[in-house]
Order: C-alpha cells, then structure tokens, then sequence
C-alpha cells in the first residue's frame, strides 16, 4: 500500500493507503485528484451485477434463508428453499487484497471498463422476486460507501417487503463502515460472510499481499453481535484449502479462533481450484479436505461443513 509523503490518507480499508496526487491505492481504484479522494463513492460504483435464482451456489446457502428458509416467515418467503426467488449479486471490481490465487482476477483489467454506476441506479435494479441482495468482487470494501447506500435505497423502497443484506468479504473493511454494515444485515436478515484466507500472518501477507490483522478484528467485532439474532446466523466465515499452504494445521488455528468466540459460528472448508498465479498447483485431494474438516471439528465448532466437493482430487 502506498504512503506518500505528502500524501491524503483513505479509511475505507485496513491497508490506509496514503495517497500522493494522482496516486492509485493498493485497491486500483481510489485515487487523489487535487487533494481529494475519489472512486467508489455513492454516484461512482465500478460494479456489474446479476441475477442468481435460489437457491444458489453461495458459500452461506446451507444457512442462510434463501437456500434453507432459516428465520422464516420473518427473514425468509418460504420455510425452504426460495425457489421462484433471486439474489441480486453485485460485483465489485475493486479489492483491497491481492491474493496469488484470486478466481475473479479478470476484474483487475476492467476496473474503469464503461462509465460509473450510481448507487440509485443499482438499487433500482431489484426486481419483485428479489429478496436478497449479496455483494461481492474483488470485495466490496474499496466500494462499501456505495453498497451501504444502494443497501439504504433498496430497502427504503418497500420496506414491508424481505430484502435481506448480505457481504462476502476478506473482513478488511474500516471499522465505521463495518458497524453500518452489520445493522443493516442483522436487520434485514443477512449474512457476513468473511474469507478467513489464513491464520499466520506471514502466510497471509505471502499469499494476499497484506495483513490479517484488521481481519481478524472485525471478524470478532461482528461476533459480538452475533447472540442478537441467532437465527439466521449473522456471521459465516470460509477458508480456501490450498494445497501446500492451508492445511489442517492452519485450518485449526483458524477453527480455535472461531470456536473460542462462538462455537455455533457455521464454517466452511471449500476445495481450491487452480488461478491466477497458483495455476499451478493440483486441487485440493479428499485425503486434505477431510482432514482439514476433522481439525476444525476438534476445536469445538457445531456447524462446519465441505464446500466445492465436485472440485475434490480422487487421491485421499
């Protein structure tokens, strides 16, 4: 992350890029023009969204409303499956990560890609059978300004209706907007989910070019809310099983972190596929899942589970 001297220092994020003018932050998109910090504010989202029918392929589904009908008739349409219904997933092409591995690295060459997106315009893209709303990228941090306001608008809209919030996030958002956006999913209903990439830091920097450190500060700070609303859970976190990097040894690190704050927090171990600049490596085999899967049961966690099973190496 840049620290210019003379720089203007950018909260959105744990990296507080300080910016010299006409500089980029670590996040490719906030910059200073003329001593102000501009890119990813309310009237300016480099985004693009779908629609995705319940229930999905989201890493929360096997909690969340959408894909289990958890805090019906409150937080969800049908004590099931929403099936008939759709999550608007909002990308963001932005990240304040920069991880060797990252699935959607594409978004870095379209960063600017076509004009810029108001947070009024995304909100009225929410269609009668909309009933979540999941943001994403990249990650939404660099552009959370713009995801809490489009959060705002969509719900104020009819807000009798079921429009849960959702994140998908490396946690490394700044604190202030962190507390916004946890009132507005325990509101409405939805779930942050935080990718939990690795638990030594020096893995951590090696594999995402920056700390964990506000990661995990977050990660205890929704937490803390959690007990408020038991049902959905609140919270999800995640961590990538990449072979040679985050084995069992790490995942219980992970799992002790998580279980000491929360047992009941949910937890899924997902499969790596080979990306980006760890094309290559193997998947990750059954032998590492399962394993990985037992460490973080045996540090007390209730609910964990195996996700991208399909993407599971024959060799156990």
């Amino acid at each position: 992350p840049p620290r210019a001297a003379d720089g203007v220092t950018c909260r959105r994020c744990a990296n507080a890029c300080r910016l010299g003018p006409g500089q980029l932050g670590y996040c490719g998109l906030r910059k200073n023009e003329a001593g102000r910090l501009t890119g990813g504010d309310p009237d300016s989202g480099r985004v693009s969204w779908y629609f995705d029918p319940l229930p999905t392929n989201c890493v929360s589904d096997w909690v969340c409303p959408g894909g289990t009908g958890a805090g019906y008739p409150t937080f969800a349409r049908r004590p099931g499956p929403e099936r008939g219904c759709n999550n608007l997933a909002v990308f963001y092409r932005a990240c304040s990560f920069n991880c060797l591995y990252c699935q959607n690295w594409h978004y870095k060459e379209e960063t600017f890609a076509g004009p810029p997106v108001s947070a009024e315009a995304l909100a009225a893209a929410v269609r009668p059978d909309t009933t979540c709303i999941c943001f994403f990228g990249g990650d939404p941090s660099p552009q959370v300004a713009h995801a809490l306001e489009a959060s705002r608008l969509a719900r104020r809209a009819d807000p009798d209706r079921i429009m849960r919030i959702c994140w998908e996030t490396n946690g490394s958002v700044g604190p202030r907007h962190l507390e916004e956006m946890i009132e507005l999913s325990l509101e409405s209903g939805g779930c942050i989910k935080f990718d939990l990439k690795a638990w030594s830091p020096g893995l951590h920097r090696a594999l995402c070019g920056v700390s964990n450190r506000q990661t995990r500060a977050n990660f205890k700070r929704v937490a803390a809310h959690a007990a408020r609303r038991p049902d959905p859970p609140l919270l999800v976190a995640s961590t990538l099983l990449v072979p040679g990097y985050i084995g069992p040894e790490e995942v219980a690190r992970i799992a002790g972190f998580i279980a000491g704050l929360d047992p009941d927090i949910p937890y899924a171990l997902l499969a790596f596929y080979p990306h980006f600049f760890l094309d290559d490596l193997p998947t990750t085999s059954a032998g590492h899942a399962h394993e990985a899967l037992e460490a973080a049961k045996d540090q007390g966690l209730t609910r964990v589970r195996l996700g991208n099973v399909h993407l599971l190496g024959r060799e156990y």
